[in-house]
């Protein structure tokens, strides 16, 4: 067994422990809680972390790790498939390099798991995927859903790439439309088992997977939202930028909602209410969130930045370390497995020098299933 001890401890799901430890086996948790009850007898190795924080591995539910690649340009972008506003047929897994710098600079930051999604040029884009951050592995290695979702987009950037280029969409109407289209069809048109775009379809509806809706706009929120309701399908919506505008509305669905990149600009019209009070205003109407990067929209490293302006702005900071962690692991199907330090979950965990989110912490090592991914602990 291997053990941290004499931590602070921050289970997420359970009380804080000043004074704690963390039992690992067979890359599980075993057992945690205070030192003044612990047995070492059984530990082979022991991480002193006297005057550290451990916290469950951090959660970023959604970005584009290794699917757009940093500093390569059009050779290293492979998350938009824009030959087709229809897409739904092909995989975000089948574009990630795992070798991409980004996951080595997320093990740095204290992240454990990501989804990775295809980007939001097309109106259904593809599967997402959810992988454990493992630098220097296959992807085999690293996936934990191979499946998680279905990326649909509403908004600006379909108008933009296809509507364009002299195609449909054009318009918000002509997005909702053909996403009805697609539906219908998949709902009630003859099945053809090598149709792979009508069978992602038909996934859907049988709520295997849930669509993950890019949208900012309040509008384009409420749209996705109706659509969800008329075909009966499960729905998370990402990004939520104008989300405090109409939190009442959202309030009492059981949708989830992954927020952000709010570090970054107001590059486009429907950014114009981009606000760090989203946070707050959500959580103060009891709706769970996941705090998001977007990545690379907002670099990967910069996760608990985000977090710490939310604190500023009135998010309470167990909200925030919650929107890391269990929130985004419930999202994504996976909180089963990780998102907080419980019995028999797996030992995806951060220990950090100080709090990274009310002061300047930074994460010492980073552990996914037992196996240390990042280590800096001097």
């Amino acid at each position: 067994m291997r053990a941290f001890t004499n931590v602070y401890l921050k289970p997420i799901t359970s009380p804080d422990i000043p004074n704690g430890i963390v039992c690992l086996e067979g890359g599980k948790i075993r057992s945690f809680g205070s030192m003044e009850k612990a047995d070492l007898s059984k530990c082979e190795s022991i991480i002193d972390g006297t005057g550290m924080l451990l916290t469950p591995g951090l959660i970023d539910a959604h970005t584009h790790l290794g699917v757009d690649e940093e500093g390569i340009g059009w050779e290293g972008a492979d998350f938009n498939e824009t030959s087709d506003p229809i897409t739904p047929h092909v995989r975000a897994i089948d574009g990630i390099n795992p070798f991409d710098q980004g996951f080595h600079d997320a093990a740095q930051s204290g992240i454990t798991t990501a989804q990775i999604l295809p980007g939001s040029a097309n109106v259904i884009g593809g599967l997402t995927a959810v992988l454990k951050i493992k630098p220097n592995h296959i992807v085999e290695e690293m996936v934990l859903r191979e499946t998680a979702g279905l990326k649909v987009a509403f908004g600006e950037n379909p108008k933009k790439y296809h509507g364009n280029e002299g195609r449909a969409p054009k318009t918000r109407m002509g997005i909702a439309a053909l996403i009805r289209e697609q539906f219908f069809k998949a709902k009630h048109g003859p099945d053809l088992p090598e149709d792979l775009k009508l069978q992602t379809l038909k996934r859907v509806l049988n709520k295997e997977i849930p669509i993950r809706v890019h949208a900012h706009r309040a509008d384009d929120i409420l749209t996705a939202l109706r659509i969800a309701k008329e075909f009966d399908i499960e729905i998370n919506i990402e990004h939520v930028t104008e989300g405090h505008l109409i939190a009442r509305h959202l309030a009492d669905s059981s949708v989830g909602f992954s927020v952000g990149p709010t570090l970054s600009s107001r590059s486009k019209v429907e950014l114009n209410h981009l606000s760090w009070h989203t946070y707050s205003t959500l959580h103060d109407y009891g709706i769970k969130f996941a705090m998001i990067t977007d990545h690379p929209v907002l670099h990967i490293t910069q996760l608990t930045t985000a977090a710490q302006q939310a604190v500023k702005h009135n998010l309470e900071e167990s909200a925030a370390w919650r929107s890391l962690t269990i929130h985004p692991a419930e999202i994504l199907g996976i909180s089963r497995q990780t998102g907080s330090i419980e019995i028999g979950k797996d030992a995806d965990l951060t220990l950090w020098s100080e709090n990274p989110i009310t002061s300047h912490g930074q994460a010492v090592l980073t552990m996914v299933e037992g196996e240390i991914t990042f280590n800096n602990l001097k």
